[in-house]
């Protein structure tokens, strides 16, 4: 079994927490399914779950290499600089990443309302990019953008290897085919 859910801000990649903070209980119904790799609590998207051990593995090894991309609102408007850095790879407090597919991209119009709304500021802009990553590291993404001076406001992963979140609502499953 293949599950895809369209992981909402604020709830844990867990299915029990003791201090009643939200968790994926709370969208899956499916039993005896588990998240093959994560999303931080404060990033949205999508989030396979599976009961598929060897799955599981194909999706998250590192060996694999399978291609993350992610919609990033960023503070600030990235130049060709910072998108170069991006591509080429650059080193992190954990070591070099591998080279990334960046590109400047516009706000999505299929954009879910994010609860809270992502914080702005009067003065400074935002601009939305598209990340494709073939490792998976600790807050990578955040970590890679405000390396080059862009911190990120919002994070949704639209797409795992082959797949994609395809107009789930936040909060939202759907069966797929593995």
């Amino acid at each position: 079994m293949l599950i895809a859910l369209n992981k909402p801000y604020g709830v844990l990649c867990q299915f029990t927490a003791a201090d009643g903070r939200r968790t994926l209980a709370d969208h899956v119904r499916q039993k005896n399914v588990y998240a093959a790799g994560r999303l931080d609590r404060d990033s949205e998207g999508l989030l396979l779950l599976t009961d598929d051990g060897r799955l599981a593995h194909r999706l998250t090894d590192p060996r694999h290499k399978q291609a993350k991309t992610y919609l990033v609102q960023v503070e600030g408007e990235p130049d060709d600089t910072a998108l170069l850095a991006l591509r080429r790879g650059m080193r992190l407090s954990d070591g070099p990443t591998l080279p990334a597919a960046a590109e400047q991209t516009a706000a999505p119009d299929w954009l879910w309302p994010r609860d809270p709304p992502v914080r702005f500021r009067q003065h400074l802009p935002t601009s939305w990019l598209s990340l494709t990553l073939h490792e998976g590291r600790n807050r990578q993404v955040r970590r890679m953008t405000a390396a080059v001076g862009f911190p990120t406001l919002r994070l949704i992963r639209v797409r795992i290897g082959e797949y994609a979140l395809d107009g789930l609502a936040s909060g939202e499953t759907r069966t797929l085919l593995p």
